[in-house]
C-alpha cells in the first residue's frame, strides 16, 4: 500500500540569498516508519547552486537531527537531547558525503524522511520552483511527538500506532483496511 501523507511547493524567487536549512524531515513529521519516501520534483531547470542537497546515509543515523523552527532558530521540541546536533556538511565538507545534481523539470530526487537535506539560496534571475511529494507505505504508523508537528493536522483522532486514516491520507496504491 502506499498512502499519500502530504504534498506543497515550494519557490525561491530570483536573488534570493536565504537557504534552506540542513534538517531531516521525520521529527516534524507525525508519521514513523521504514517505508517513507520524499520526491522533489523541479519545476524550473536548476543548478547545483540552486538544487536540493542530501547528506547520503543520514537515514541512518543513530539518532534524527534536532528540528529548529528556521525563523526564530529554537528548537522545535523541547529535549533536544533526544536529538543530534544539526550538522553543517559545508563547514565539515570531508565528514559529509552530500550529493546534489542539475535536474531539468520533470525530473526527481526520491530520499527518505530521515535523510538530512537543505539547499542553498537562489542567486539566479529566474525563480525556482519544485513540488514535493511525501507518500507512506505499510509499515508507517501515527506517532505523537512532543509538541506540534509542520504541517499541522489538528482533530485527526489518531492515537500512538494508528495506521494513517485513509479518508484524510488516501492510498494511492492498494487498501486501507
Amino acid at each position: 500500500t502506499v498512502q499519500l501523507f502530504h504534498d506543497h511547493v515550494l519557490v525561491k524567487e530570483p536573488g534570493t540569498p536565504t537557504v534552506t536549512p540542513w534538517h531531516s524531515d521525520r521529527p516534524y513529521y507525525f508519521v514513523d516508519g521504514i517505508q517513507t519516501v520524499s520526491f522533489w520534483i523541479p519545476l524550473d531547470p536548476v543548478t547545483t547552486e540552486t538544487t536540493l542537497r542530501l547528506v547520503a546515509g543520514s537515514h541512518r543515523w543513530e539518532k534524527d537531527v534536532l528540528p529548529v523552527r528556521w525563523l526564530k532558530g529554537d528548537d522545535f521540541y523541547p529535549d533536544a537531547a533526544d536529538y543530534l546536533p544539526v550538522p553543517d556538511p559545508d563547514r565539515d565538507p570531508d565528514r559529509y558525503d552530500v550529493l546534489e545534481w542539475a535536474l531539468e523539470p520533470g525530473d526527481a530526487i526520491a530520499f527518505h524522511f530521515g535523510v538530512v537535506h537543505g539547499a542553498r539560496g537562489n542567486p539566479g534571475a529566474g525563480r525556482r520552483r519544485a513540488f514535493s511529494l511525501r507518500l507512506v507505505g505499510d509499515d508507517a504508523r501515527y506517532v505523537s511527538r512532543p509538541g506540534r508537528t509542520s504541517p499541522p493536522f489538528p482533530d485527526h483522532g489518531m492515537v500512538d500506532g494508528d495506521r494513517l486514516r485513509a479518508d484524510w491520507f488516501p492510498a494511492l496504491i492498494g487498501s486501507i483496511s
